[in-house]
């Protein structure tokens, strides 16, 4: 693994950016060696030119080693773009972040994410359908993602923890810096039950030009935003353009026509975005793409060993040779296959050629 003192060096260059980032990684192939190249080595490449002379005169070392130290501190853990730990979903994004730092993990399942945007001012209407739908995507085996903010965020996060879930925070600040700050506690709680992340290093307030580019990462974490709830011209819509873009799927809760909370929303309805009223007509939408990775009451309620526990914890919709599962779960393969084997009696898990096994 990379020394993440050049991943956030990276990350800090001036008139660099994460497409320009990335480019320089797809040559030299590790931050290390992009600031150990020669300047006209740099400069040859497409989109740098004289910007190499930002990497060949960076010289702010002393300030990232603070940084790490307070990393460690806080217990952050920072990931570079190119690492096993960068979310799987965020790196096919074309301007992903180089950095993003988290409090928590990121499980492999996590891919089945569904992000929940609104308003910051929902009304009781728009509370009760954000906690009825998160909990149901949630109890279904989906991670909830949204950026914690007041209202609709919150409630969406606090859906997913009521039905035993998974949810990722993404803030607009750096990890350290809880905003709003009455949401401590449950940005706790989310470090416990999935993750909080951020592209912003410690220290960085909640300013007002974070939050939309925030947004591009709550979209590109997940399959699909459904947004719940918002004004004509909420940020929400901000987040529902960026899914767009990123070939996600846009869904929305419709309103009251008289209400100025549901404007947005029922704009989105009007523009094409899929009409939603409960969990189930996310699932129809997406269903080519989840392959069978769904979780009904069935097998929610199924008795299970803790080892056949493990091992469903390291399954999802995609089939996983037994290779792969035996050497994450730290069982010998015989000793896998054989709990595999009886999950697959149970129905919770189904085999393909190949002895690949993945979620029923």
């Amino acid at each position: 693994m990379s020394d993440p003192r050049y991943w956030i060096a990276l990350s800090m260059l001036p008139d660099i950016g994460p497409v320009r980032a990335r480019k320089l990684l797809s040559i030299f192939l590790t931050p290390e060696k992009i600031f150990g190249a020669g300047f006209e080595d740099l400069r040859s490449v497409e989109g740098i030119g004289n910007k190499a002379k930002n990497i060949k005169e960076f010289s702010a070392w002393k300030n990232i080693d603070a940084q790490i130290n307070i990393l460690e501190k806080q217990g952050i853990h920072v990931a570079g773009l190119e690492e096993p730990s960068y979310p799987g979903m965020l790196r096919e994004l074309e301007d992903a972040p180089v950095v993003i730092y988290m409090k928590g993990d990121i499980q492999p399942e996590d891919r089945y994410a569904i992000a929940i945007v609104g308003s910051r001012k929902p009304t009781p209407y728009g509370m009760s359908v954000t906690e009825k739908i998160s909990e149901e995507l949630a109890a279904m085996g989906f991670t909830i993602i949204s950026g914690m903010a007041r209202g609709i965020d919150a409630i969406s996060h606090k859906g997913a923890l009521r039905a035993g879930g998974r949810t990722i925070a993404v803030l607009g600040s750096g990890l350290d810096v809880t905003y709003p700050p009455e949401n401590k506690g449950l940005m706790d709680k989310i470090t416990r039950s999935g993750c909080v992340i951020s592209e912003f290093p410690p220290g960085t307030p909640p300013d007002k030009e974070n939050f939309p580019k925030r947004n591009r990462i709550i979209s590109g974490l997940s399959l699909g935003v459904l947004v719940i709830e918002a004004t004509s011209n909420s940020g929400s819509l901000i987040t529902a353009g960026y899914a767009l873009e990123q070939n996600r799927e846009v869904f929305a809760v419709p309103g009251n026509i008289n209400s100025p909370t549901s404007e947005g929303t029922n704009e989105l309805i009007k523009r094409g975005a899929i009409l939603t009223r409960r969990a189930e007509d996310i699932v129809e939408e997406l269903a080519p793409v989840l392959k069978g990775f769904i979780r009904t009451k069935e097998k929610a309620n199924l008795e299970m060993t803790d080892e056949e526990k493990n091992l469903c914890n390291l399954l999802s919709g995609e089939p996983k040779h037994i290779d792969i599962i035996s050497r994450e779960g730290g069982l010998a393969a015989s000793k896998a296959l054989g709990i595999l084997l009886g999950l697959e009696l149970k129905g919770a898990v189904r085999q393909m050629s190949g002895k690949r096994f993945y979620l029923a």
